[in-house]
């Protein structure tokens, strides 16, 4: 079978990587891809998120299944042209994915469904939202209401950086995604990412994960698209991701589909597991980027198969993933300047000797220059290993990562610090 991988980032390369050891797969395609993605398959110059130019491509080439790693697509209605046409999708329609484009459409559903989540409102005004501060108390967190490339939240210490991040998202900082803007109560506890598969009907958990989401150590900083994962998140215990699975994944799933618009796909919800259990702290509406790496790393099986069963509506038909035992853990090694402007085309050597080690190492921001990979964005490696323990996995994926010379690029030194130390409390 033919398939075409939407997407140019680590999240994508992790797939490709995964799609290609399937026995079902003849090709692969890409668009646009990137240097680490053409290992495994062929880039085509197509922008993503443009329906009509990948539906063009997906007849031309006669594509089996596409798959949509980003959002944008999604949220553009790709998977809606191609399904109207015959192609298979994994991946939701605009409609469903909503449920990432506009956090205020998922916290009315939530309300709707009794889903436990932090408690909301939703402003289209800048005065009204400074107004509406009031119901709140502090710290406080705000959050532009559509796409932000993982970065339109602020989580507001005090009153005055409250009003600042709402002045931001208003006065355009965020382009249309802060168009309208939600403030929702911080909730405590610790943040965990699940993951489900659901072609509208059939649901089935796809593993946990715990993403670091601020630029520095300790959890300092402001926000970013991640900077590192690790899988299992063994806080998300059996218990509460049962409990995650009946109070927030299955009624959402059963909401969009007594709405007319099932969600097909991968479902990847945001957790904060307070005292009173699992809290919904938003969706994604396609694998999270670095979670995505550490999950392919722990899959076992055919993952083109899964998608398969997903795009086709047979998902009950199938075995639950495998996911294995091992721990995974990837290092984001990102451009000086990110989470703001990043320094590209910085030069980036060392890969195969990381690789040499057991480790793997996705491109997430890269690209060809005279014959060798620099930087070419703000995260631009994903250093990737596995072992028996989260310090296991740690020091494996740290190893690699001082095995590449990034002089233009830095990373963080402690992911997965919340689990070492409870391994070591442990022990």
């Amino acid at each position: 079978m033919k398939v075409l991988l939407l997407g140019s980032g680590g999240r994508e390369h992790a797939l490709a990587w995964k799609l290609a050891q399937s026995p079902k797969l003849t090709k692969l395609y890409a668009a646009p891809g990137n240097p680490g993605i053409a290992e495994h398959a062929e880039l085509v110059p197509i922008d993503p998120a443009h329906p009509h130019a990948v539906l063009a491509f997906a007849r031309d080439m006669d594509i089996g299944l596409v798959v949509i790693g980003p959002e944008a697509p999604l949220v553009a209605g790709v998977g809606d042209l191609l399904r109207e046409n015959g192609v298979l999708v994994f991946g939701p329609d605009a409609a469903a994915a909503q449920l990432e484009g506009s956090k205020g459409f998922t916290k009315d559903l939530c309300a709707r469904e009794n889903i436990p989540t932090a408690a909301y409102a939703r402003f289209t005004d800048a005065d009204a939202a400074r107004a509406g501060l009031a119901r709140f108390g502090l710290p406080v967190v705000i959050k532009a209401d559509g796409l932000a490339a993982g970065k339109g939240v602020v989580i507001a210490e005090d009153a005055a950086a409250a009003e600042a991040a709402i002045a931001d998202m208003f006065d355009g900082g965020f382009g249309e995604a802060g168009a309208e803007v939600v403030i929702e109560e911080f909730l405590t506890g610790e943040e965990a990412s699940f993951f489900a598969l659901t072609d509208g009907k059939a649901v089935v958990p796809f593993g946990s994960a715990q993403d670091h989401k601020r630029v520095g150590e300790g959890d300092t900083g402001p926000n970013t698209g991640g900077m590192g994962a690790y899988s299992p998140a063994r806080v998300l215990t059996p218990a509460l991701e049962a409990r995650a699975m009946a109070e927030i994944v299955e009624p959402t799933v059963r909401a969009m589909a007594a709405a007319g618009t099932p969600y097909s796909g991968v479902l990847y919800a945001g957790l904060m597991l307070t005292a009173e259990g699992p809290k919904l702290i938003e969706y994604n509406a396609r694998f999270g980027d670095p979670e995505c790496q550490v999950l392919m790393m722990r899959l076992e099986g055919d993952l083109l198969e899964l998608m398969l069963r997903v795009a086709e509506g047979r998902l009950g038909e199938t075995a639950p993933p495998r996911l294995s035992d091992a721990v995974a853990l990837t290092v984001v090694m990102a451009a000086n300047g990110y989470p703001g402007t990043p320094e590209k085309g910085g030069t980036i050597e060392g890969i195969d000797a990381a690789e040499a080690g057991g480790a793997k190492v996705f491109h997430a921001g890269t690209a060809i220059r005279d014959g060798g990979i620099v930087a070419n964005g703000g995260r631009v490696l994903n250093v990737t290993a596995t072992g028996r323990t989260v310090a296991e996995a740690q020091a494996a994926a740290y190893r690699a990562v001082d095995a590449i010379r990034f002089p233009t690029g830095f990373c963080r030194r402690d992911i997965g610090w919340r689990e070492v130390a409870r391994e070591r409390q442990g022990q």
